[in-house]
């Protein structure tokens, strides 16, 4: 009975949230079983088709950016016609993107496919998030959040790197040709998603006697007056993408061509990544919904540091298993950064506070994944993660540190 005990309340946790929040987890859990299957390959595939590490720093920097500048844009469209709508043209432009990914004959059509990606996935995902901040109380928003980060990003992020592994296998290797098969599953993912959100997924939206003007900047800026949580958080929120731009599209490369990695140690490195998620997410979502959000950051921070140094001094493929399980504390680090910054507005704002923050995150993140591919080619592969690490010890941290504890904060206002 013991051991069923975190299975049967995991299952009533579930059981009595939102209707719309659980069908953003089926959501996410479809996309992320595409995704995960190439997301090993994804840089590899674009350096294959001809791309430098520089025009790989610029592949993904000029998406993020596209991403960014449309995320006031959004959050304001939220706000005022709410989040359906915008989620199924967020998914809409994922399967446009997969499909252009396999289609693509060169690393400049990448260029445009990974540019659609990250608007999409900026869309949907800000949708997504809007929806799970609103549906999801204080006490549970944490753990909820690492609920759907475990199943999606963790149980079927273990089953979708191996299976793309034996497909490559089977096809004979990692290369180009072999890889384009799996963006197609990748798109049947996104579109049964796509299904789900139009059929199931209500049509709502949050009111408040205070509307959005209908102006993006201006809306921005009436949130962030008067609320130094939220300025200050921007910054933090900032640092917290950091690795979408500089760690993460670099990783796979450096791990192939730097120490040797073939198909199955790539695979496994993600589906470590993965283990990571199930093996402690719900218990970290826990512990920061009852001892608070910035507790648990301080000690599973340092372990992503200690990722990517294993990656870097790394002296045989095997030890980047060790770092590939380490690596998956970003993913828990994610959605408790993500409570805070949902508890940092009212509801009735968080389509447009969110939207600011994919703004800031992105043009930053942006910035950041141009230098990191000028700095794999000017300096050495190594120091894109020393970079990474420096500025994480001298900035966020300390930034952090700083900000209020927002589990009490939020408590006290519902109190009120």
């Amino acid at each position: 009975m013991e051991r069923t005990a975190p299975l049967k309340n995991a299952w009533q946790f579930v059981k009595r949230q939102n209707h719309n929040w659980k069908v953003t987890v089926a959501r996410t859990s479809l996309e992320k079983l595409g995704y995960q299957m190439i997301f090993p390959y994804l840089s590899i595939y674009i350096v294959a088709l001809g791309a430098t590490k520089t025009q790989l720093g610029l592949v993904n920097s000029i998406a993020m950016a596209a991403a960014g500048l449309l995320g006031p844009l959004t959050g304001t469209l939220i706000d005022r016609i709410g989040p359906k709508k915008i989620y199924l043209i967020g998914i809409g432009l994922l399967m446009s993107s997969y499909l252009l990914y396999a289609l693509a004959p060169g690393w400049v059509y990448c260029l445009l496919a990974m540019s659609i990606y990250w608007i999409g996935n900026s869309s949907a995902g800000h949708s997504c998030a809007t929806i799970c901040g609103n549906c999801l109380q204080s006490g549970d928003r944490a753990k909820g959040m690492m609920l759907c980060e475990t199943f999606a990003a963790g149980l079927l992020g273990i089953v979708s790197p191996m299976i793309a592994a034996l497909i490559i296998a089977e096809l004979g290797g990692v290369s180009v040709a072999n890889l384009k098969p799996l963006f197609y599953i990748a798109f049947s993912m996104t579109v049964l998603s796509f299904i789900l959100v139009l059929t199931r997924l209500e049509d709502i939206k949050w009111s408040s006697k205070h509307h959005a003007s209908g102006h993006p900047l201006r809306d921005s800026l009436q949130i962030l007056r008067g609320n130094r949580a939220a300025r200050k958080w921007l910054m933090i929120g900032a640092l917290n993408k950091l690795p979408f731009g500089l760690i993460l599209p670099f990783t796979q490369v450096f791990a192939q061509e730097v120490k040797g990695a073939d198909g199955y140690i790539l695979g496994a490195m993600v589906t470590a990544t993965a283990l990571t998620s199930i093996l402690f997410g719900i218990p970290s979502g826990m512990l920061a919904d009852k001892f608070g959000r910035k507790k648990v950051l301080y000690f599973v921070i340092p372990l992503f540091w200690a990722a990517n140094l294993i990656l870097v001094w790394a002296p045989s493929p095997a030890f980047l298993l060790i770092a590939g399980m380490l690596l998956g504390f970003y993913y828990i680090m994610s959605p408790i950064t993500g409570a805070i910054e949902m508890e940092v507005v009212p509801a009735e704002q968080m389509g447009r506070w969110i939207g600011m923050n994919h703004f800031v995150k992105s043009v930053f993140g942006a910035a950041m994944a141009l230098l990191g591919g000028v700095i794999w080619d000017r300096l050495g592969p190594q120091y894109v993660f020393y970079l990474y690490i420096g500025i994480d010890v001298l900035l966020r941290i300390p930034l952090l540190i700083s900000m209020p504890e927002t589990l009490a904060n939020k408590a006290k206002q519902a109190e009120s």
